[in-house]
């Protein structure tokens, strides 16, 4: 017990003595966060920007113009006054959608009603035409489907439609998650990751190559205490840094957190020994510190982009899921995001905490058996 004590306190003397490593590895995912909540952060992509040319100028089109109108939470028009100039921006990308109603459009949709009413099917209907930005699929989709609702109310109100089935709307209070919201979780959990990963594969490799690990092996010492003592260390270092970066991505970038400070602190934890496990297996693969580095960046690359940390796990591809939902990483940002996001309970997150804790028991068995002093 004392030498895992006296390993564990002069590992952390030597964190607290490189201080200009301890500031990069927090300073760097603090800007990570003001950047992405800073351009990304205002929510689901905002609404469609673009103009509306009225050449018609009828009662009808003033119509269409005020049930456009009520779509602002969706499209955000205002008058073009050239429609060269419109199609201009349109193509730059600076605007979404130009919607124009044409000449005639009321004479059209006056002679549409008076076809109806005396039965005449083939009677033609007013048009709105709407241009689009198809390199933005997303944002188009929004601009047709809020022209379409304008055009669907116009429609009833001139054929003074009445429904005979009625929706009767209930609302509900939505967690109004923003990106930021998203992100933060998926940042804390790709710091554990590359903190982790690296640092120890890196330190572990540079004290062999330096002779250092030589001389512990002629001591009593055993392979289980060193990476006990090691992952203790860096467990309250690495753990304190990655809830540094939480409470100011609540604090001061204004993340939401639904769930139980103590849970996600669980799941920090959790999440640290798991990854400095993994990293004491990389440490004891490689036989330079100069192949540390690589064998780390194989390994966490690739989970920087399957483990849902950007974007969620469920976008990925039907083939991909059984390794994404194997994998480390998929389950510590799952947990951090249910417990920050949504408030989930230890009920609602048991099988992550239970895969975390599998990996970090298979990874310190392999770490205690390929581990090398020489």
């Amino acid at each position: 017990m004392k030498p895992y004590i006296q390993l564990t306190l002069a590992q952390l003397r030597l964190f607290g003595r490189n201080r200009q490593v301890l500031f990069w590895t927090l300073f760097f995912p603090v800007v990570f966060i003001f950047m992405l909540g800073t351009f990304m952060g205002g929510g689901s992509g905002g609404a469609v920007e673009g103009y509306w040319i009225d050449e018609d100028g009828s009662d009808r089109s003033a119509q269409v113009l005020a049930a456009l109108e009520e779509q602002e939470a969706v499209l955000r028009l205002e008058q073009a006054a050239d429609r060269e100039a419109a199609m201009k921006e349109l193509r730059h990308g600076t605007k979404q959608v130009l919607i124009i109603i044409p000449a005639g459009f009321g004479d059209n949709v006056e002679a549409a009603v008076t076809g109806q009413n005396s039965g005449a099917a083939d009677s033609p209907g007013g048009s709105l035409t709407v241009y689009y930005d198809q390199t933005q699929a997303s944002k188009s989709m929004s601009a047709l489907n809020a022209a379409a609702q304008a055009a669907d109310e116009v429609s009833k109100a001139v054929v003074e439609y009445s429904p005979v089935v009625a929706v009767e709307p209930v609302g509900v209070q939505s967690l109004n998650l923003t990106f930021l919201d998203f992100i933060v979780p998926g940042i804390v959990a790709m710091m554990i990751m590359s903190n982790n990963l690296n640092g120890v594969a890196g330190q572990i490799a540079s004290w062999r190559e330096r002779g250092i690990l030589r001389r512990m092996q002629s001591t009593p010492l055993r392979p289980s205490t060193f990476i006990a003592a090691q992952i203790t260390a860096r467990l309250l270092m690495n753990g304190s840094q990655a809830l540094i970066v939480l409470l100011m991505g609540v604090f001061v970038f204004g993340a939401q957190m639904n769930g139980s400070w103590l849970l996600l602190l669980g799941f920090v934890l959790l999440g640290t020994l798991a990854f400095m496990a993994i990293g004491f297996i990389i440490a004891g693969l490689a036989r330079t510190p100069e192949s540390a580095g690589p064998i780390a960046g194989f390994v966490s690359f690739p989970l920087l982009f399957l483990g849902g940390i950007f974007f969620p796990v469920s976008d990925m591809p039907a083939f991909m899921q059984p390794i994404v939902k194997a994998i480390p990483i998929t389950h510590l940002s799952t947990g951090l995001r249910q417990v920050m996001n949504v408030g989930a309970g230890i009920g609602e997150v048991w099988v992550e905490a239970l895969v975390l804790g599998g990996w970090l028991a298979a990874a310190f068995i392999a770490a205690s058996l390929v581990f090398k002093w020489e």
